[in-house]
């Protein structure tokens, strides 16, 4: 139990409204990839250490380098790590960034940022209906995206309560499980013929998710809910 190292950068911020009763710290989780270490700082902003050491090696402000304005819950997407790269929603868009240099390759699903842009969910890496992708939530919709070239596949509109799609979306076969603040639960049925894409929701049901994202087993979805209640809805039928 004894600390090892200890690293500090600038960027604290206070965050406004009833989310400040949750605190101001960092929201998202880190990502370990080998010996480096990717943490997002609160003002958009994030950091590559050395896992051993608790070195700096490299700091991407997308604030500063992208114009995006700074998102006023913080930056609250965890960074996926895929490949030699990686997958991040920020800059008031979903990133794709060389893992050893944090150089921004691509930027896509773009918003207004601020106080009602800037996502407050984390991607997935899926193969759906054979085409591998990144499925995205943004404050207003849920997107498939190609890692190649930030190439939008689909896109459908995800309703919440100021923009509060929080949970990560949750791939079940060719199907995606989602649940917002103020809106509702959702199954959407994705599937393809040649280049187009259809998506159609499978079965809605009134539960609504809040902050914690869902467990899938056997065939069942368990959500922790915005009521402080858990519920468990068969992913087949969305019956409870």
């Amino acid at each position: 139990g004894k600390q090892v190292w200890e690293t500090q950068w600038e960027g604290s911020m206070s965050v406004p409204f009833f989310a400040s009763s949750n605190g101001s710290w960092i929201r998202a989780t880190p990502a370990l990839d080998g010996d480096r270490l990717y943490v997002s700082g609160m003002k958009d902003l994030i950091v590559c250490l050395d896992a051993g050491t608790g070195e700096i090696l490299w700091k991407r402000d997308f604030v500063a380098e992208t114009g995006s304005p700074l998102p006023q819950f913080g930056f609250a997407s965890s960074t996926l790590v895929h490949g030699e790269h990686i997958y991040v929603q920020a800059g008031a868009s979903f990133a794709k960034l060389e893992k050893l240099t944090g150089k921004i390759v691509w930027q896509t699903l773009k918003d207004e940022g601020g106080m009602n842009g800037s996502a407050f969910s984390s991607p997935v890496f899926a193969t759906i209906a054979g085409v591998p992708q990144f499925v995205v939530q943004t404050r207003s919709n849920l997107a498939g995206v190609s890692p190649e070239d930030g190439a939008v596949l689909w896109s459908h509109a995800t309703n919440a309560f100021r923009g509060m799609n929080i949970l990560t979306p949750t791939v079940i076969g060719d199907t995606i499980f989602t649940s917002s603040y103020g809106g509702r639960s959702t199954l959407l049925r994705l599937s393809r013929e040649d280049s187009s894409w259809k998506v159609t929701e499978a079965w809605t049901h009134k539960s609504q998710g809040y902050m914690s994202s869902p467990v899938v087993i056997d065939g069942h979805i368990y959500l922790h809910l915005r009521n402080q209640r858990l519920v468990c809805l068969d992913a087949t039928t969305g019956v409870e």
